[in-house]
């Protein structure tokens, strides 16, 4: 099938496409290849032969907005590697990233994803939790200093950032509030640089 070659070809990526904004707009949870398949101009059956079937076009689906929202962060300036304060910054950098209105949708997405990996282990989004959680780990550690990035105090600290990261992301997706959760985040970074 098309799409398990390692190239896909201009139409799957352009039925990616737009299968990709159809779940910012609508979500993966109640997705249904008819009406999908009908939004985007195309057909079940040409979907299932380029997917494999719905659950390969949901992999497919989380593959890319993983893909999306790592290129973004990418773009992001990283503060320097001996800066003691680099975690903070990165986080500070991070949160700005995901309180921007912008990028709602996509993190709509991440948490549904990500909360169906945790009760869905074996399912499409199998692992989905586990490889976000190693990528943000991963932004983090590129903050700290070489010297602590690799030891328990470093990975514990980086863990305890993200953790207050998703946290307020929970909240900011859940209220719309970004003035509360970002003097919270603020607030906590602040009494992390302090210890």
């Amino acid at each position: 099938m098309a799409g398990e070659h390692s190239i896909p070809s201009a139409r799957e990526t352009e039925l990616l496409d737009k299968a990709y904004q159809y779940a910012l707009e609508h979500g993966l949870g109640d997705l249904s290849l008819r009406p999908l398949a009908a939004a985007i101009g195309s057909s079940p059956r040409v979907l299932l032969y380029l997917f494999g079937s719905k659950d390969g076009l949901i992999r497919a689906l989380l593959t890319r907005a993983r893909a999306s929202e790592l290129s973004l962060l990418e773009r992001a300036p990283r503060p320097h590697e001996t800066d003691p304060s680099g975690i903070d910054v990165a986080a500070t950098q991070v949160w700005s990233w995901l309180s921007a209105a912008e990028h709602r949708a996509l993190l709509t997405l991440w948490v549904e994803g990500y909360g169906r990996s945790l009760v869905d282990p074996a399912g499409p989004w199998a692992g989905f939790a586990r490889a976000t959680v190693e990528d943000w780990l991963t932004l983090l550690a590129a903050g700290q200093p070489a010297e602590d990035r690799d030891t328990a105090d470093g990975q514990a600290r980086r863990t305890l950032v993200l953790a207050v990261l998703r946290g307020a992301l929970l909240d900011l997706l859940a209220t719309g509030d970004v003035e509360r959760t970002t003097a919270a985040v603020h607030q906590q970074l602040a009494a992390l640089r302090s210890r």
